[in-house]
């Protein structure tokens, strides 16, 4: 047999194993009204398959997952699975009118997609309205059968999802607060697991508890499905070490502390190795806008070692300060990634698309014969590059992109600011000629397999804060970060382009700025937004409409038959 008839033998070997390996995995979501009692209320939430969290899937690298979801809520509703690719299949992201228009109530919609590259935590919530405070859950993605993790093997895997609890129907807040134009009312509550902790009232029977035995390591997968809020977390007298972020490999980095922003996940090793007995998990705010209200609550799960007299009194984890933006900046800056690790990406050289792009608050006039309660009298505001983006309402960005729909969307998002200002200076906050950005549904196009590097700017105006930054379909790395204005001639010199951290959302630090850079190798329209919903919903975001590539397995087939419609 000669050398290239063995070759190709070999490479059909492993195309089957590897189709082999694969798995169909299948799920059905009844989204409906959930009644449940919590801080002393009987409240009716939205809930897929009556729990909360929602159901936990598990799947491993290479498999399809279909989910057929049924809305049988008062809402209309969709459901994004945030930080998965979905490579040529753009159709199931989900985000609410730019991938399709929302399942409308009493009707159904199939999402199905294929889950390559990568592997680790990542979670699916609704992408509509503010929803998601009680629609999500945990995505496992385990590596393929007879492939191992890049780290020994842990006793047990425990998700650990940190959420956020209004005493109120949170379409109503958020509806209150967009048709005031101030600040929403703040949650009641945060949660780990769904369970607020016994330091809420009525709550002395509602925490999370895990079990562990000593000399076992266990594998937390923690994710912050909080709407609003980036949280402090901390056991008592044990230190993580973290081993992924976003569903990407790092390396080994021990912390007493973890920080997290909405939409982030991070893996970290517990290790069993106290003396036997009760240690408080706890969970907080980091809010770093000076001066801006925040829900300053904590809540708590406690870690049981295995013997543990039932009378022992927990440990609690002395937490940061809630404006302790050194400690978070450290945390969030020290990661890299596993460089040559599974599904590690080289950072790519040559850039072809540059952008700088500022991100912050801003203001909308005030209606006429109108009240509002944001600063100056006018309406809460969010921007990029001095646009405030608006989603269609008629057809969803991708489908208009699809079926060369014109007037839904311009492709003029600019590449810079339309006026350069002293981004990060507090006393811009006194210039309101700088607060009112149009609103618009603007959108950069984008070739297929362009690699794309963007500053991001975080701006004063208003106020600064930190801003969780999420791009749907890609990874990106993130080449920089730190604090003030970026400045080109000293912040280059500070690029780690040989293992940065690779994630899909990134903490903009409070008054600084990130460098992140991606290739846009997946066909569609995605969204980038920040994922403090009460932000989204006032304008924080853009899109990239990526282009085809010159091949069939580079093209984005037509929409699903069952596709929504508007």
């Amino acid at each position: 047999m000669g050398r290239p008839v063995i070759l190709l033998v070999c490479a059909l070997a492993l195309l089957v194993a590897s189709t082999a390996s694969a798995a169909i995995v299948e799920h059905t979501f009844y989204v409906q009204n959930l009644t449940i009692n919590r801080l002393c209320n009987r409240q009716v939430i939205t809930a897929v398959n009556g729990s909360l969290p929602g159901p936990r899937i598990r799947v491993r690298e290479g498999d399809t997952l279909i989910v057929h979801v049924y809305n049988k809520s008062p809402y209309n509703l969709s459901v994004h699975w945030h930080g998965v690719f979905q490579k040529l299949s753009c159709w199931a992201d989900g985000p609410n009118m730019i991938t399709q228009c929302p399942i409308s109530p009493g009707n159904k919609y199939t999402y199905k997609f294929r889950i390559t590259g990568q592997e680790g935590t990542l979670w699916w919530h609704a992408h509509v309205s503010w929803l998601r405070a009680t629609v999500y859950g945990a995505l496992v993605i385990r590596p393929k059968s007879g492939h191992s993790y890049p780290f020994p093997m842990p006793h047990r895997e425990v998700p650990i999802l940190l959420g956020e609890w209004w005493n109120a129907n949170v379409i109503d807040v958020e509806n209150q607060g967009l048709a005031t134009g101030g600040a929403p009312n703040l949650s009641d509550a945060y949660t780990i697991n769904g369970w607020p902790g016994d330091l809420y009232p009525c709550s002395q029977n509602q925490m999370y508890k895990l079990k562990v035995e000593t000399g076992k390591t266990y594998l937390l997968r923690i994710v912050n499905a909080a709407l609003n809020v980036q949280l402090f977390y901390k056991i008592a007298n044990h230190k993580l070490t973290v081993v992924a972020v976003d569903a990407s490999y790092t390396k080994p980095y021990v912390s007493d502390v973890i920080v997290i922003a909405p939409g982030q996940t991070v893996d970290v090793l517990l290790a069993a190795n106290q003396h036997v007995g009760s240690y408080y998990m706890a969970a907080r705010p980091y809010a770093s806008a000076a001066g801006v209200a925040f829900d300053n609550t904590t809540t708590r799960g406690v870690v049981v070692y295995d013997g543990t007299p039932s009378s022992a009194t927990p440990l609690m984890p002395a937490l940061p300060a809630f404006n302790d933006t050194p400690k978070a900046h450290k945390f969030s800056s020290n990661l890299t990634g596993l460089k040559g690790g599974p599904h590690w990406v080289q950072v790519p050289r040559n850039v072809d698309h540059k952008t700088f792009v500022t991100v912050g608050l801003g203001l909308e006039p005030c209606p006429a014969n109108m009240t509002c309660q944001g600063p100056v009298g006018a309406k809460l505001s969010a921007s990029m590059n001095n646009h405030s983006f608006v989603p269609p309402r008629r057809l969803s960005l991708l489908q208009a992109f699809f079926l060369h729909v014109g007037g839904v969307y311009t492709t003029d998002f600019p590449a810079k600011p339309p006026i350069k200002f002293d981004y990060t200076n507090a006393i811009i906050s006194n210039n309101t000629a700088l607060f009112f950005a149009p609103k618009a549904t603007k959108v950069t196009k984008l070739k297929f397999n362009s690699t794309v590097e963007m500053i991001l700017q975080n701006t004063a105006i208003v106020k600064a804060e930190n801003h969780p930054m999420h791009i749907h379909g890609f990874n990106f790395h993130v080449l920089a970060q730190g604090f003030g204005n970026y400045n080109p001639a000293t912040d280059r010199k500070k690029f780690n382009l040989i293992d940065p951290q690779i994630r899909n959302t990134i903490g903009l630090p409070v008054g600084g700025w990130a460098v992140i850079r991606f290739t846009a190798n997946n066909p569609g329209v995605w969204i980038m937004h920040c994922h403090l919903d009460v932000h989204l919903s006032v304008g924080l975001a853009t899109a990239f409409v990526v282009e085809n590539g010159p091949t069939p397995a580079t093209t984005l087939p037509p929409p699903p038959a069952d596709l929504p419609k508007c």
